[in-house]
């Protein structure tokens, strides 16, 4: 299986959530089970329903996140090129279309938060940024126009 790179922080915030799932919630939703099954019939019982279900779908993220957790690198430990723009590379753009400047960190598409700053390499924008140095121009197609960015500076 392919590898999945994340930040240190990505890592960490998967473990946790792993951790709330298993200790944490898992709790919860058996006790709402349990509690469910005292009321009765189950064949007509949406309270059981539920709280299957639930217990379903914690099931499915738990097996999600250890695949995901087992099968990460953390980018960190990556050897990263000097002046190229590669994942938890963070990349300040010049938009040559609105002279505004733009702050972006690549990262993979688990860590990706466009609103806060950090868009997934997978992403238009991110794919065209990867490989690129300072100095160069990148132009991305959307269904709007096109956007265009020099690349200011690679932190």
């Amino acid at each position: 299986m392919d590898k999945i790179y994340l930040t240190r922080a990505g890592y960490e915030k998967l473990v946790k959530e792993l951790e709330y799932l298993k200790n944490v919630k898992r709790k919860e939703i058996s006790a709402a089970l349990e509690h469910a099954r005292l009321l009765g019939d189950l064949r007509e019982n949406s309270e059981y329903d539920a709280a299957k279900e639930a217990l379903l779908q914690n099931e499915k993220r738990i097996q999600e996140l250890e695949d995901k957790l087992g099968r990460a690198e953390i980018i960190d430990d990556v050897k990263k090129p000097k002046g190229i723009v590669s994942i938890s590379s963070k990349v300040e753009l010049l938009d040559l279309n609105t002279n505004e400047n733009i702050e972006y960190t690549l990262v993979s598409q688990d860590e990706a938060d466009p609103l806060g700053g950090f868009i997934s390499i997978d992403s238009p924008v991110g794919k065209v940024l990867l490989g690129k140095k300072e100095g160069d121009i990148v132009e991305i197609k959307i269904p709007a126009g096109v956007l265009k960015y020099k690349i200011v500076k690679i932190i």
